[in-house]
């Protein structure tokens, strides 16, 4: 829901935070690193009952995930391989967390209430699944009740109402099964009314816009007035200066003096 009706106002504030970091040194797979280690620590937090502190580390986790694009599209890092690692550092987060919830059920002695959160994991994973999917196909998915932002303000709404944290793991299931089962039906519908030719002539045209993207990066990196370029001038320089000592010393070919008998 955040995703697809503030995404622009979120954006237009974060940027320069974005900006910010990356000039002081902060890059954003630092970011998506470091964040996966706050969420390790708030759910150790919350094994433990601590659930202030978890609400504190979990803040810092969102901010990990929220400032981590923007200083890659700061630093002109954007990239297939980083979409790719803070996609999968968000579902190892999310499972460490529901992992943290179920220990602290258990330490409780809830009873059959373990199950809660695995089954909270298992439907925030096939909301992954569907949208990683259908984008694949060339089609959307995003939107819902429950995406990431909103899973993670109610989260931090029972660790911060400790007493309330398993009426609110009802609501957070029911809201994101209900957010699956609108994604289901969002794409089927899109996907009826597309053929294989078109899925496949979309996948062609997502390889040669990345194709291009990298090319254009690539180029970009070794420019003339780039680091990478003036490296480039330096190493080929160093080759030549090698390569002609190495002419000079060689002995010169050709005839010798006589010698006399």
């Amino acid at each position: 829901m955040f995703d697809g009706r503030w995404r622009s106002a979120v954006d237009a504030k974060t940027e320069p935070v974005g900006s910010w970091l990356q000039r002081h040194g902060i890059t954003a797979d630092v970011l998506t690193a470091t964040g996966l280690v706050t969420a390790t620590a708030t759910a150790v937090a919350v094994a433990t009952g601590h659930f202030y502190l978890a609400v504190v580390l979990l803040t810092l986790t969102g901010a990990h995930d929220l400032f981590d694009g923007p200083v890659a599209k700061a630093a002109g890092t954007s990239s297939v391989r980083g979409a790719f690692f803070d996609s999968v550092t968000d579902r190892v987060a999310d499972a460490v967390l529901m992992g943290g919830v179920a220990w602290y059920l258990i330490d409780q002695n809830e009873g059959h209430l373990i199950l809660l959160p695995l089954a909270i994991l298992g439907v925030t994973s096939i909301v992954s699944y569907q949208r990683a999917k259908a984008e694949a196909l060339g089609l959307a998915a995003r939107g819902g009740l429950m995406e990431r932002a909103e899973r993670m303000i109610l989260l931090g709404l029972g660790f911060l109402f400790s007493a309330l944290l398993i009426p609110i793991l009802w609501v957070l299931l029911a809201l994101t099964t209900a957010t699956a089962i609108g994604r289901f039906v969002k794409v089927w519908q899109a996907a009826t009314a597309v053929s294989p030719e078109a899925v496949a002539a979309r996948r062609a045209a997502q390889a040669d816009s990345r194709w291009r993207e990298w090319r254009e990066r690539t180029t970009t990196e070794w420019r003339p007035g780039s680091s990478m370029g003036r490296w480039r001038a330096r190493r080929t320089e160093s080759i030549s200066t090698r390569s002609g000592r190495s002419r000079r010393s060689r002995p010169r070919q050709g005839r010798h003096p006589a010698t006399r008998p």
